[in-house]
């Protein structure tokens, strides 16, 4: 992609994010919680109409940590229908294996602005064949909205997701309404830049699902992005990780992970304001989405 035309949709993504309209989106939906779900939906459906997409952009050092799964069939219980588990790992120079990852992240869009973790499985879609994120739960720190369960009420006391000047990252999420835990310190000084698997990383990111309690019944969505910001990321060791508490997939994971990645840079994402599938699959697909929503993000208003 052009240098310009990155860019012009990273301008563009950041545009979207008004903070005074955000501040209106959160305030209104502790009134939209009350409504009937049905209510809820037909909201957000007629929202999404007049605004459809949604900029999303996860700020720098969002850190996910990868667990080996042990437990395959209690893992594979929890998987949307039409998906099985497939070994993965986040680098290149890191081996394969049934695999399970926990991201923690500040982010802000057009609707929502705050932390999150999310904990998720990596699945082969057994339709579509791409290699699929699949969301089993997350905690956050601001509301939320499901097409299952309608609008969400910020989950988490504490939520910490935070950097030290000497180099640190300092994850405390702790759920308000369950035992769901994370903690732990991550040091990057001794951090280095490694290639990212692309299976992965690009395709893993057009077909994103729910699974657990999470299931929509709704088809996997695809994040638009320069596929380079899913070039490379920082490689923590394992040793300089002091993990304290995580409480996700607890059971079916080994408790120590396998990898630690980091990204030292803002990330930029569209997606569409509800849950919609695609029909991309590659890198290439994606550069022709970017260059397809800057000319529509800056298409003069009628």
């Amino acid at each position: 992609m052009r240098t310009e035309d990155l860019r012009r949709y990273i301008k563009n993504t950041e545009k979207m994010v008004v903070p005074a309209m955000v501040a209106t989106t959160t305030q209104g939906s502790a009134f939209l919680r009350k409504l009937p779900l049905r209510l809820q939906r037909y909201i957000a459906d007629r929202g999404a109409r007049s605004n459809p997409y949604m900029s999303f952009v996860v700020e720098p050092y969002a850190v996910f940590l990868a667990f080996e799964i042990t437990d395959t069939e209690a893992a594979s219980k929890i998987l949307p229908p039409g998906y099985s588990l497939f070994p993965s790992a986040m680098f290149t120079d890191t081996s394969a294996r049934p695999c399970a990852i926990v991201s923690a992240f500040n982010v802000h869009t057009n609707v929502f602005w705050g932390s999150r973790v999310e904990f998720y499985l990596i699945a082969e879609n057994c339709n579509t064949g791409l290699l699929s994120w699949v969301i089993v739960e997350y905690e956050s720190n601001t509301h939320s909205y499901e097409p299952s369960r309608g609008f969400i009420a910020p989950s988490t006391k504490p939520s910490v997701v935070t950097t030290s000047y000497a180099g640190e990252i300092i994850i405390d999420v702790a759920s308000a309404e369950c035992g769901n835990s994370l903690a732990f310190v991550a040091d990057l000084n001794h951090a280095v830049s490694t290639e990212l698997d692309q299976r992965l990383w690009v395709e893993g990111n057009l077909s994103v699902d729910y699974g657990g309690a999470l299931q929509q019944c709704t088809k996997p969505f695809s994040l638009v992005f320069d596929p380079q910001e899913m070039a490379r990321a920082l490689k923590l060791p394992l040793e300089d990780i002091s993990l304290c508490t995580n409480t996700f997939g607890a059971g079916m994971l080994d408790p120590r992970p396998f990898e630690a990645a980091c990204f030292p840079y803002a990330q930029h994402f569209v997606t569409t304001s509800t849950p919609t599938a695609t029909t991309m699959r590659t890198a290439e697909d994606l550069e022709r989405a970017v260059s397809e929503l800057n000319k529509t993000l800056n298409a003069p208003k009628a």
